[in-house]
């Protein structure tokens, strides 16, 4: 098979793609909020949080806590269907560690959100710490009725790197997670993130290659974003570091995907932090303009995902 037409239009192994694969249809995701803290906040890993993230613990763009979980997916049903049909979604909960709860909570929210008939996938993001066997054992039930995706921030593998961003767990729980999770059959997605302070182009990559051996179904590429209110703002205004402009951001792409396993699907390549808080890069607010730039600078120097990873 060609391996530029392989996913369609794009050069890479889009969720789009997988998705309209599976399902036949576009699915669409519903952020969701379900009211729970993190381990790296309230003092049982640390106090401060990730030093990237922000006061809503990365969900800046999820459902009001406020709200009930049926509630939050009549909403963000209501808002997608303002501006195009759409009949399948996938519910995600994103705000802080979505698995550190007790798990009789955990059972009830994540059944509300299967439960919605017009729900295909339940997607949860969370730490590799915070994956017990008692939630283990509720993704593994919970998996039967409808698909389960678990998403694990790692950002990175290397160790110094982690200290600096205070992760709060080291690559062996991570590995562990990876594992366990695998074991039941869970689809596992890893963010990671692209730029942090003091990483270089090849430890970026290494990052890139040993998820290839993770046995991971989806990355979330990310850049770093530095945003107000964050621990990285003042970190940044008392020592400016180095933030890529777009051309540079889309080379290391270039790279992170030709060195990428083909099998694994990309959930993201560029992300568009709040507008309010945004400090660093602000380019990355015109997401439409990065994203239609790289498919053009794929095709420019004929690079498709996994053209290095076949060696």
């Amino acid at each position: 098979m060609d391996q530029t037409r392989r996913w369609g239009e794009k050069r890479y192994h889009s969720l789009d793609w997988a998705l309209r694969s599976r399902y036949g249809e576009k699915i669409y995701k519903i952020t969701l909020n379900g009211g729970m803290t993190c381990p790296n906040r309230d003092g049982k890993a640390g106090t401060g949080g990730c030093i990237f993230c922000s006061a809503k613990g990365s969900g800046d763009f999820a459902g009001s806590a406020a709200m009930s979980v049926p509630c939050q997916l009549k909403s963000g049903k209501e808002q997608l269907l303002s501006k195009r049909p759409v009949r399948s979604y996938i519910a995600y909960f994103q705000a802080f560690t979505n698995t550190y709860a007790p798990v009789e909570y955990l059972e009830k929210i994540f059944t509300e959100a299967i439960s919605d008939p017009d729900v295909k996938i339940l997607s949860i993001a969370t730490r590799p710490d915070c994956l017990g066997d008692d939630v283990l054992a509720l993704l593994d039930r919970l998996n039967r009725i409808k698909p389960v995706w678990v998403e694990l921030g790692l950002q990175t593998i290397h160790e110094d790197t982690a200290r600096f961003i205070r992760r709060g767990y080291s690559l062996d729980v991570f590995d562990s997670a990876v594992e366990n999770l695998r074991r039941i059959g869970i689809e596992t997605i890893v963010h990671v993130i692209l730029f942090l302070p003091g990483e270089t182009e090849s430890e970026m990559l290494e990052t890139v290659r040993y998820l290839n051996s993770s046995h991971i179904q989806g990355i979330k590429l990310q850049l770093l974003h530095v945003l107000k209110g964050t621990d990285l703002a003042s970190f940044y205004e008392a020592h400016p570091f180095h933030v890529p402009d777009m051309e540079e951001y889309i080379r290391l792409l270039g790279r992170c995907l030709s060195l990428l396993d083909p099998e694994i699907v990309i959930h993201r390549l560029t992300g568009d932090g709040p507008k309010d808080l945004l400090i660093a890069p602000l380019w990355t607010g015109a997401k439409r303009t990065v994203l239609n730039r790289l498919n053009q600078y794929l095709k420019e120097n004929d690079i498709w995902q996994g053209k290095e990873y076949y060696g």
